[in-house]
């Protein structure tokens, strides 16, 4: 995976948590965030870890979430971050049919990522926010 570093850093100063259990895909979608600037949380693997960061951090701009943690369902920790005003994207390898219906306008981005342009997407909404 190769992501370069944009002159602009769009997400510098911006503080991303990642909630994601592959390894491998976790580390990718960190050196992705931390070449456009942000900040990265985690990445946490367990939903109990995740909520805890999210307890513990007073300053979280956005997040990273994959919809299945170790067979546990991520939608308690999308339920918090929404509550907070926290902008996130699902990054998944389910459909939008797994989906809870209170959360079908949560952007999702299947695996596997184009990490690239779901980061650009999680920047527009941290802009918009």
């Amino acid at each position: 995976m190769s992501v370069r570093p944009v002159s602009s850093n769009p997400l510098a100063g911006r503080h991303v948590l990642v909630v994601e259990d592959e390894y491998f895909l976790a580390d990718d979608i960190v050196r992705a965030l931390q070449a456009l600037g942000a900040g990265v949380l985690g990445p946490c693997g367990e939903l109990e870890d995740a909520t805890r960061m999210l307890d513990d951090h007073l300053t979280i701009d956005a997040a990273v979430i994959d919809i299945n943690l170790r067979s546990e369902m991520a939608f308690p920790l999308a339920r918090l971050l929404r509550a907070r005003s926290i902008p996130f994207v699902f990054a998944t390898g389910f459909d939008r049919a797994a989906v809870d219906a209170e959360f079908q306008d949560i952007h999702l981005w299947e695996k596997p990522l184009d990490l690239t342009a779901m980061a650009r997407d999680l920047t527009e909404l941290i802009r918009s926010r």
